[in-house]
């Protein structure tokens, strides 16, 4: 089996144990904003790779979708949600740009990361810089979501 099928198999099983996280109080919470994600991911994805911008060689269901369910579907949700289910709300401003700061990077790196030792994705017009900024505005758009969805003092 190539190292592509390992990584794949190792991000669901590290996504789903990161599920175990959640706190039973806030499993609504990471169901809205997992289910919120991948509506963002689907469309944003897609669109990234019709415009030929990104490309995925090596991919699950690839006869149906181009793009990476693993990542748009169930790695990048699960993050996301245990991103606002974790959330620093009660924290400096400067805590919170961080942990907005440190998800977008720690994201980026291992997409870089993949992108230059793997046929998992491709960089065809687009830069990592491009990922983190993206990454950033979808967390942030994710938290936007959350405060409007529930009350801000639980979420």
């Amino acid at each position: 089996m190539k190292i592509e099928w390992w990584i794949l198999l190792f991000v669901y099983v590290v996504a789903t144990g990161i599920l175990f996280l959640i706190p039973k109080n806030k499993i609504r919470l990471a169901v809205a904003v997992f289910l919120f994600k991948q509506v963002i991911t689907f469309l944003i994805g897609l669109i990234v790779v019709e415009l030929g911008l990104l490309e995925y060689p090596v991919r699950l269901f690839a006869s149906i979708n181009r793009t990476s369910f693993t990542y748009e579907y169930y790695a990048f949700p699960v993050t996301c949600a245990i991103f606002n289910v974790w959330y620093p709300n009660h924290r400096s401003t400067l805590i919170q740009v961080g942990y907005y700061v440190g998800f977008s990077s720690v994201l980026t790196i291992g997409e870089v990361i993949i992108e230059k030792y793997t046929d998992l994705i491709e960089y065809i017009h687009w830069e990592w810089y491009i990922s983190w900024g993206t990454i950033y505005l979808s967390f942030f758009l994710s938290r936007l979501f959350c405060m409007w969805f529930f009350d801000q003092s639980r979420a």
